[in-house]
């Protein structure tokens, strides 16, 4: 059985269309057609429907994915380990939104010049869903915040990034007494159910701040683009550059704020660990081990 038809039955799964999957595999709709047929005579069940305009799996399609999704990993494993600890196969990453735009290009750019045989996969979601898909096995690293307690001993840390807190305001916000800017003015809030967002919460209740919240947001994108706007005041982390285009507002360090350390968790372990050290010395570690 070829490994490349599962990927194609996978793709189109996944998107639900013949046309997308075969854009995304690079390859003719005609040929990621005749390699669901082969895959389905091979299997001697039929493995897709269309319903409208879109193509589903079949109850026997819903039984095949999940073990073809696992034999494509097996496969791509296959190539890791026999590279004989070379850098080489699948690396699964996961990024969140600012490091997956400030950190992430930069690291990749380098990995991928000194080690050309690793692939990439890059999921981008929350400090806290990287975490838990890192100790899952879903990943192999993950540049999320730092949790707050300690990390199991299966994984590794390396901090890349220590971003202090800072008030941002409108641009003709005066800005004197910084505690009173946050008091009088509407506030928005980063979301206290992130890591960074618990950082400035922490730092309001330790400074008995009262505020007059109206909002609050887990993309630090969109908050530093409502107070450009003029629409209240926030407290985020100096995250790592670029910041969206355009912005008119100022940017204050707070006295004694809190820090949020931006890194890299890995496992120690698995069929991909050579391209994980790879992955954590370019990040600047000495090593995986």
């Amino acid at each position: 059985m070829d490994i490349r038809f599962l990927e194609s039955f996978v793709t189109v799964a996944d998107y639900g269309s013949i046309a997308e999957a075969a854009r995304r595999l690079n390859v003719t709709p005609a040929a990621l057609a005749q390699r669901l047929r082969t895959l389905e005579q091979d299997l001697g069940h039929s493995l897709v429907t269309r319903v409208g305009r879109t193509v589903r799996p079949t109850a026997s399609g819903l039984a095949v994915l999940r073990h073809a999704r696992n034999l494509i990993e097996s496969a791509r494993d296959l190539r890791a380990i026999a590279a004989n600890d070379e850098p080489a196969g699948l690396l699964r990453l996961g990024a969140t939104a600012t490091s997956l735009t400030g950190l992430l290009p930069d690291i990749i750019s380098r990995l991928r010049a000194r080690h050309p045989r690793i692939e990439y996969f890059i999921r981008p979601d929350s400090s806290v869903d990287l975490y838990h898909g890192v100790l899952a096995g879903e990943l192999d690293a993950a540049v999320i915040v730092q949790p707050q307690f300690p990390i199991p001993k299966s994984t590794g840390w390396l901090t890349l990034r220590e971003e202090p807190l800072v008030l941002i305001a409108p641009e003709k916000t005066e800005l004197g007494d910084l505690h009173a800017v946050i008091a009088h003015h509407p506030f928005i809030r980063y979301d206290r159910n992130q890591w960074g967002g618990q950082i400035v919460d922490r730092y309001l209740r330790e400074h008995s701040l009262s505020v007059r919240e109206w909002l609050e947001l887990d993309a630090l994108d969109a908050i530093a683009a409502l107070v450009s706007r003029g629409l209240g005041v926030a407290i985020v982390p100096d995250w790592a550059p670029p910041w969206p285009e355009g912005l008119k507002l100022q940017k204050r360090h707070l006295p004694k704020g809190g820090v949020r350390q931006t890194g890299v968790l890995w496992n120690r372990s698995g069929a991909r660990i050579a391209a994980v050290r790879a992955f954590v010395d370019i990040c600047g570690g000495e090593s995986a081990e």
